[in-house]
């Protein structure tokens, strides 16, 4: 269980990144990720509702006909989204004006449909809960992220209120925020450049863990033929 857990995070968050590696609900991380804030915000709404209707959908697997599984699948999403709109709604009204219609888009993110298909509805709920919740934590991350680099070269500062105010100063006076960072353009420059540093990272690690293995190997296969002998 213990192997079987950390295989699935480490998928969710690095080897299958939804928005590194699958370039998945690019609409919701290319528009809410000018402010650290409200990039949080939408990534925990997000796991909220994978975690939920994986459970869900993993329950309900053997009981929904494949001919409206799609159709299904929205229902049941559907339903999580409200909840989290009105919740946000109710105790985030600043967040929520922030993030506007991205909230109820949430039904329609690819993320949370192809977690549905390809995991939630051909395994038990137990691993699916852990598949939303991988998916989940990826996806947020990566918004942060994207996010913190975003408004810091933007704005000079992080973490501001979702009305805009506040947040915490790093880059002092002198320097002058380059507001091309908090434009569209500048969400397609940083994604695009972030993606690029994350698959080189993620291409190292591989190599090196293919080497090791190989080194693994060679070790082993003398003592097998001294064994042999």
């Amino acid at each position: 269980m213990g192997t079987s857990f950390l295989r699935q995070m480490r998928d969710g968050i690095v080897t299958n990144n939804p928005v590194f590696v699958q370039f998945l609900g690019m609409c919701s991380v290319l528009a809410v990720t000018t402010s650290v804030t409200n990039a949080i915000g939408m990534g925990l709404s997000v796991t909220a509702v994978l975690i939920c209707s994986n459970l869900f959908i993993s329950l309900l697997r053997n009981a929904i006909p494949k001919q409206v599984r799609i159709a299904s699948y929205i229902i049941v999403i559907s339903g999580f989204v409200t909840a989290v709109e009105l919740i946000i709604k109710a105790f985030l009204p600043d967040l929520d004006k922030s993030l506007g219609l991205f909230i109820p888009l949430i039904v329609v993110n690819c993320i949370i449909l192809a977690r549905a298909e390809a995991f939630a509805s051909k395994n038990k709920p137990l691993p699916s809960v852990i598949d939303g919740l991988a998916s989940g934590i990826g996806y947020t991350v990566s918004v942060v992220v994207l996010a913190f680099v975003r408004e810091l070269l933007g704005t000079g500062i992080v973490f501001a209120a979702a009305d805009g105010t506040g947040g915490l100063r790093i880059l002092g006076d002198w320097y002058s925020p380059a507001t091309i960072f908090i434009m569209p353009a500048g969400a397609f420059l940083t994604l695009g450049f972030l993606c690029a540093a994350f698959n080189k990272a993620r291409s190292a690690a591989a190599a090196s863990a293919e080497k090791k293995a190989e080194a693994a190997k060679k070790t082993a296969a003398p003592e097998t033929a001294e064994v042999a002998e």
